[in-house]
């Protein structure tokens, strides 16, 4: 049989842990109600589309052996050498800004340095 293959839209992708999310039971959104797959893809969807048509690909993965409590671990695909915690109720556009995920849209002014 041939190797063949398949086309995406694809412009990034986020790795997201299965178990940590599963053990927060959501905690992301406006709402605090959802896994922070679902918010990522809902809130931070840079075009439209779903699966192989969407520009941002959020895929669940096996644990990263890290395992914090109260957050998740997030990693950008283009950055593997960086995973990030995210804790429940963070902001999604920080999230999407430290993950490496820009679309265009201003980031709100959230967090200050202080000498």
């Amino acid at each position: 049989m041939a190797i063949k293959t398949s086309k995406t839209r694809w412009k990034d992708v986020v790795l997201v842990c299965r178990k940590c999310q599963k053990k927060l039971d959501g905690g992301f959104g406006p709402d605090g109600d959802k896994t922070l797959k679902k918010a990522l893809k809902k809130y931070l969807r840079p075009g439209d589309g779903k699966g192989r048509k969407a520009e941002l690909a959020v895929i669940e993965t096996g644990c990263f052996d890290i395992c914090p409590k109260g957050a998740v671990i997030a990693v950008n695909a283009m950055e593997p050498k960086q995973m990030l915690i995210v804790p429940a109720g963070a902001d999604l556009f920080e999230v999407k800004a430290r993950l490496g995920l820009d679309d265009g849209r201003r980031l709100k002014a959230t967090l200050r340095v202080v000498e």
